[in-house]
This record gives C-alpha cells, structure tokens and sequence, in this order.
C-alpha cells in the first residue's frame, strides 16, 4: 500500500523556522515546496520593494539537495532547507552587493561573508538580498537603487531602515530567517515599525565582515517572527570567524532560556530615556506590557537610566566619521551618486578631529559603565522601540523639530555606544493600524536572558499571531 503524501498547510509562508525544521525532520514539509511559495510570496509582495536581488534557481537548487538530505537523514543542521534571506550590505558568494547604492557596481562577489557562509554551512535556502537604504546610512528604507521601501501594514508607510527589505520580508512570510545589521537600531527600528521580532546582540558577537565603516557601533543580528527564531538563528550566527577582528566567543544560545519566564526579574521602566517625547498610543502600549510582566511576578519600577547628555553627539561623531571613511574607499567620481544625505553626513565626518573622536570614546565608555552599573539594580530594562509610529514612505524626519533622523530615534542607537544586547517585539497597533514594538535590553552578554524575558513577554502579550495582509493577497 502506498504511503499518503504529507499534506502542506495552507500558508507554509507564516510558518516558524522551528515549525519548518520539525516539519522537514517528520517529513510532513518539504524544502521544495516551502522554498517554491516563497518565491511566489516575494513576486507578489513585489511593489513594497523587499529585495534587491533573487536568486530563484540557486534556491531551488539549495532545496532539492536539503529534501535529498533530509530524505537521507543526514540533514547539514536542524535548520537545513529553512529558507533564509542576506542584508545587502554582506556579501553572498556570486552575487552582487549594491549596498543599496548607485555609487557600486554589480559585480558578483568571489566569497561569503560570515553570516551567508553560517547560513550555508547550515543548509539553509538563500532566497536573496533584501534592501537597504544607500550604505545603511538611515532608519527609513528608500534606496535609489530598489526605489522606496513600503511598509507591509500599510504601503503609505516607511518600513523602517536600514534593515527596511529584511523587516518586509518577515513580515509577510518571504522566507523564515533574515539577516539584518543595527548601527544605530537598523534592525530594532524597522522590527518596530513592521511588527516583527529583531535583536541587536552583544556587539562582536555574530561576526561581520566586510568591516562595516561604522563598525565601532555597528551589530548584526536576526529579524524574525518570533523571539524563538530569533534564538535559534542566533545559534548558527554566533559561529566563530577568523576574518572578524572585533568578534567576542561567547556560548551559543541556550534554548532553556526562552522558558525562564518572567518572575522575580528586575526589571526598569523607562518610557522617555529622561528627555525622548513619545506618542501616546505607544507610550500606553508600552506601560500595558510592562504591567503583563509585573503581573507575571516582575518587579518593575518607572526608572530612567543615567545615560551622559552629550551621547548623541558622540553616536554622530562616529557615524559622521564612519561615512568620511566610506567615502574614501569610493571612486571620487562615484561621490556624486550617493544619496544627499549620506553626502552631508560624509562632510560633517571630513570636519571631525582626532580630539572630537576621542572625546566621542570618552562618552561611550561613560555610557558603558553607566549602564553596567543601572543594570547591577534592575537585570532588565523596557523602553518603546521607537517613540513614533511609523513614518510616511520617502520621509525621514517625523516632526517639524527634527533636524537629524537621530532625533526620532533616541531609544535605539544610544545602545549601540553601550553595546549591550537588546530586542525589539511588537505589543500592539495605533489606531491607525501600525505595529508599535517594545525593547527590551540587559547588561552586555546577557543575550540569552534578554531573549528569554523577550519570549515570556511575548506569549503574554499575544501579537505573534497577527500579520499584515499587504496589497490584499492575504498574506
């Protein structure tokens, strides 16, 4: 008698990376046929410009050798034929890296960076790269290579940025696991305004390279949809790489955390960082989750961290030198290309001194200790993710005050000078149906039980099973 064949879920596109692996190991799921409907998600959801390229026969080719593994039992890994998607700022072997940029070319790249080669040492199915604005210079997602990023709640909307194709691509199911980088909350900042799971690690923790120019403050880290994915992702991110001079060994991530729930944690709360103006509809979202977890048997007290008043400057001295630096690596009759913006912030990093960077450590090895310290009084600390809902596509200020995008943005990149690990979780929507995320952060190598508490927090506030329906195609 012959065997039945396994039935496929309606929409294997809103599986998890974990329910993918356990359906390839029982064989109910095939990496055939996950990877082929997720290429048919990435053509439908087209017009909110996630990606940058696609590489369709490679992954097709990927799968069929991870179903011929699986059907061997000798799978490469657990997350073997778990469609996965790279940032267009690392490198994938044979394909471009445009960096979101018309200052570079489309030249195939002769090797993997860190994250593609764990990736693929894994087994995972690399459907493509997802977009960037020009160099991951801003927290919005318009490139003018891929055009304006489109948020998936709400197309008239910015997804976010840097890590505005990774953001898109998770939220409508193109694809289970995505690579994003966080230089100053590219990947909290786009998480929050897409609805989806992003966690920045400890800096050195997953290996970079190609150096990014902002490298002194720069992350890389999983997008998701769920904390667990998250985790499980990190798992083969942490992977060690000779090419990355900043890399820290730490121990892989322990699954056991995400159940470690949320009693007598100490956890702080601070809705403003002591000075950062924040929607009302989001502040009320983020106290409603703070409130879940005292409930749970946290003990959360309304506290602001003493993070130095001159942190901004010192985030954009090196920024601001960073882009210097990058523009020296480009052909001088490329400069005119970049986009205006990463032009200005280029010629505020050619003004900087010796001085103004080492006075620029100064603060964030202040910002550093001041934390350290914070978190020797509460193990944990809740901030919103973004003090705004999302902006509309093409903007990039969100108030007539702003003069920086850096201005709208001050719960994420001052934890880039501190390093420390910190996620970001949808709780809920505006009125006008946004995604509104919360963060969570720890002290420096504490990201097991920052994801840990992320998870417990997010079972309880219940916005996993949401998601978008992006230009009507019920995804």
């Amino acid at each position: 008698m012959t065997s039945p064949k396994p039935s496929t879920p309606a929409d294997v596109c809103r599986l998890s990376a974990a329910e993918l692996a356990a359906g390839f190991a029982n064989h109910t799921l095939d990496p055939r046929v996950v990877t082929e409907q997720c290429l048919e998600r990435i053509e439908a959801t087209r017009p909110l410009c996630a990606f940058a390229y696609v590489d369709a026969e490679g992954a097709r080719a990927a799968a069929a050798a991870s179903a011929a593994r699986w059907a061997a039992g000798a799978p490469m890994s657990r997350l073997d034929g778990v469609p996965v998607t790279q940032k267009d700022l690392q490198h994938v072997q044979g394909w471009p890296t445009r960096r979101g940029s018309a200052a570079t070319d489309d030249a195939p790249q002769p090797v993997d960076s860190p994250s593609s080669a764990r990736l693929r040492e894994a087994g995972c199915v690399m459907l493509g790269k997802t977009t960037t604005p020009d160099h991951g210079w801003k927290a919005v997602g318009d490139s003018p290579v891929t055009g304006i990023a489109r948020n998936p709640w709400n197309p008239a909307h910015t997804p976010g940025g840097s890590s505005a194709g990774a953001a898109i691509a998770a939220a409508v199911g193109a694809g289970a696991l995505h690579v994003g980088t966080d230089g100053g909350g590219s990947i909290r900042i786009p998480a929050a305004f897409s609805g989806i799971v992003g966690f920045k690690p400890t800096w050195g923790r997953a290996a970079m390279w190609p150096p990014s120019p902002f490298a002194i403050v720069s992350h890389l880290g999983p997008m998701t949809r769920t904390v667990a994915d998250a985790a499980l992702m990190m798992s083969v991110l942490a992977g060690l790489d000779a090419r990355d001079a900043n890399q820290i060994p730490l121990r892989l991530m322990d699954e056991a955390h995400l159940d470690q729930g949320l009693s007598g944690l100490s956890i702080a709360l601070s809705l403003t960082l002591g000075q950062m103006p924040v929607d009302r509809e989001i502040a009320a979202a983020v106290t409603a989750a703070a409130e879940l977890a005292a409930a749970a048997g946290a003990v959360v007290e309304a506290v602001d961290p003493p993070l130095p008043p001159d942190i901004q400057r010192a985030w954009l001295t090196f920024w601001n030198g960073g882009a210097a630096r990058l523009a020296d690596t480009l052909p001088a009759d490329r400069l005119a290309l970049l986009d205006p913006g990463l032009g200005a912030s280029i010629e505020a990093g050619r003004r900087l001194s010796a001085r103004d960077w080492l006075a620029a450590e100064a603060v964030r090895m202040a910002s550093v200790a001041a934390m350290s310290a914070f978190h020797t009084r509460h193990q944990l600390l809740i901030t919103p993710a973004v003090g705004v809902p999302a902006l509309p596509a093409g903007a990039l200020l969100a108030r007539p005050t702003d003069q920086h995008w850096t201005d709208w943005a001050g719960f994420a990149w001052p934890f880039n000078l501190t390093r420390q690990p910190a996620v970001v979780i949808p709780c809920g929507l505006t009125a006008a149906g946004l995604p509104i995320g919360v963060q969570v952060l720890g002290p420096m190598y504490a990201d097991a039980e920052v994801l840990g508490a992320a998870a417990a927090l997010e079972r309880l506030i219940g916005f996993a099973a949401r998601h978008p329906l992006p230009l009507g195609i019920g995804c």
